[in-house]
């Protein structure tokens, strides 16, 4: 058996120290150090609940990160809010703003949408709200912003056209995530249009809540077919997966 990396929860805490987050952690500077772990794929999710813990673009140049901003940004920018376009760009071109200045490549960046925190994809395009009053009292959680749109229903529908909208976004979504530099992340299910019914903390929920559906229909099928040919295109298009960021300037070009 082979192990290729590690991706730490709520990584932040392994930088805590009482009040406060410091990446000089000597928790982090070991694994830094360490002959093995070190050359192994490091991912952090870079944030915990404690003040101060947000820290995403802080971690040592050996990691990677679960990008929020991408994350946040793509959907907001998918949703049609203004002023955006700037900061879409760059988070499309591996968010250098982040991982730049301290010598990491744009692979320092994982890109995703969603995760297994949250909306699924579908429930993305369907739910202005969440919907976790299944999980009951002590469980509800979830956050409230999810930069969300259902495109005029709440949740589930037979309104054709509003099917139509919501997959034509999903893939508007995949298409962001397989194009970006960095790495992308897809949350498995969503390339089947898998759905949470609205609930964005279902960790507690064994039923079909967190059951995958394989019966597809058109639209699911269509989807599944759709990001395996930009899987391909990615995987044929070594100018989607650049090693370095890209740079301001003038290129000179050869003559005719």
């Amino acid at each position: 058996m082979q192990i290729d990396g590690f991706r730490f929860d709520l990584a932040s805490t392994l930088a805590r120290e009482l009040y406060k987050v410091n990446m000089l952690s000597p928790f982090l500077a070991t694994i830094n150090q360490d002959p093995i772990i070190s050359t192994s794929k490091l991912i952090a999710e870079p944030w915990d609940v404690g003040p101060g813990g947000y820290q995403v673009g802080n971690f040592p140049p050996k990691w990677a990160e679960w990008n929020g901003k991408y994350r946040d940004l793509v959907r907001r920018f998918w949703r049609g809010d203004p002023g955006v376009l700037g900061e879409f760009a760059t988070r499309l071109s591996g968010s250098p703003d982040l991982y730049q200045e301290n010598g990491r490549k744009p692979k320092a960046s994982i890109n995703f949408v969603t995760s297994h925190d949250g909306f699924t994809l579908l429930d993305l395009v369907s739910y202005n709200n969440k919907h976790n009053e299944s999980n009951g009292m002590f469980f509800e959680g979830g956050t409230e912003e999810n930069y969300s749109n259902n495109f005029g229903i709440e949740g589930q529908t037979t309104d054709k056209e509003i099917i139509g909208r919501r997959f034509r976004r999903m893939k508007n979504y995949i298409l962001t995530v397989l194009v970006s530099q960095g790495v992308p992340m897809i949350l498995g299910g969503d390339e089947i249009g898998r759905t949470q019914m609205g609930n964005n903390n279902s960790f507690c929920q064994d039923n079909q809540i967190n059951w995958f559906n394989w019966n597809l229909d058109l639209e699911r099928l269509e989807l599944l077919n759709f990001t395996k040919h930009i899987i391909g295109l990615r995987r044929s298009n070594p100018v989607l997966m650049r090693r370095n960021f890209f740079r301001d300037g003038v290129t000179q070009g050869t003559n005719d």
